[in-house]
């Protein structure tokens, strides 16, 4: 089979293996398409957390079963992939966080991932989902998180809610916050994204970051003023100064990873008794609920998936995916078109 490996920053090679061979408990799956991640990026740029080269990138994944092997699971089943390889024994696991288990390894970041054409899985982790698209299905992931850091919030009706950041992810928040009933503000440095936010994504407002920054007085007019804020972001400066807009009582979600220390102003958290919360992954049942929001086609799927190709043209497109002024939400790698 083919595969491509991220050997080091900035270096697809590609390569020929053998298939793998399904264990007890497992099931071979050829891989239908991929979603590519912001750690994808990250990884391919040399600045992402958790991470070790080589490693063969890929962890939202759409795939299709080729062998069974004594499972429940169909011959030509199509199935989501939960990319999350837990214990199930530590103190995590046992509570039902699965997602932030103590011994975690997600596929295509701790262990190798989807650019690769054959996958042997756990059947544990295969959610069969024959009601959605190959494109769908390779969007579950990303929205996973997305609606995990929302429920993990604890929205109400109502309630003003700021997202930082216009990328995937933070699109993806409002959506989920707006069908929880939020009021939803966009934040970002682009107005590009910004303009999508709010014209395809259920942002009521937005907030261009940098106009602010010039002007001080403009930007009190947010202080304290979102019963939630989600960092999407990854940035520092970004992440900083996310607890400005927050609400005295209110909530500060961490979605966005850096890789290193951030430092916030003590008594300006303290005096707001402000929750700080990470959101890391999503569980099973979160994966559930997104299916059931795709099969009912409440998230706009053709506004997010803006970028294709195929499985050859890797090496090709990738970089130009990690360019800042590029009009990319969610690309998505074809894989059905590889002559075997």
């Amino acid at each position: 089979m083919k595969i491509i490996s991220c050997e080091r920053p900035g270096e697809f090679v590609s390569k020929e293996a053998e298939k793998p061979q399904a264990k007890a408990g497992e099931v071979m799956v050829r891989i239908q398409q991929i979603g590519v991640c912001g750690t994808d990026l990250h990884a391919f740029a040399g600045n992402q957390a958790f991470f070790t080269y080589p490693r063969i990138l890929g962890h939202e994944i759409a795939a299709k079963v080729v062998a069974a092997n004594g499972s429940s699971m169909k011959e030509g089943e199509p199935v989501v992939v939960i990319p999350y390889l837990n214990c199930g024994e530590c103190g995590a696991c046992k509570a039902g966080k699965t997602n932030c288990c103590e011994n975690l390894k997600v596929l295509g970041v701790h262990t190798d991932g989807a650019m690769q054409e054959y996958m042997a899985l756990p059947e544990s982790i295969l959610i069969p989902t024959p009601q959605l698209t190959w494109d769908e299905m390779a969007i579950v992931e990303p929205l996973s998180v997305a609606a995990h850091a929302v429920k993990r919030a604890g929205i109400n009706k109502g309630e003003k809610v700021l997202v930082m950041g216009c990328g995937p992810i933070g699109l993806a928040i409002m959506v989920f916050a707006a069908l929880a009933g939020a009021e939803v503000t966009a934040l970002d440095i682009n107005p590009w994204r910004l303009n999508l936010a709010k014209t395809k994504f259920k942002a009521r407002h937005s907030i261009n970051a940098l106009e602010i920054e010039k002007k001080p007085s403009l930007k009190e007019n947010y202080k304290n003023q979102y019963s939630f804020v989600f960092d999407a972001t990854g940035n520092k400066a970004a992440m900083e100064a996310g607890p400005f807009y927050a609400a005295h009582g209110g909530s500060y979600i961490l979605v966005g990873l850096y890789k290193d220390q951030l430092a916030f102003h003590h008594p300006s958290i303290h005096a707001k008794e402000l929750s700080i919360l990470c959101s890391r992954n999503a569980t099973k049942k979160d994966f559930l609920e997104v299916i059931s929001t795709l099969t009912q086609k409440q998230f706009p799927t053709a506004d997010y998936t803006t970028n294709k190709f195929g499985f050859t043209q890797t090496k090709e497109k990738f970089p130009e995916l990690t360019k800042a002024d590029n009009q990319v939400i969610k690309a998505l790698i074809n894989f059905q078109n590889i002559t075997i």
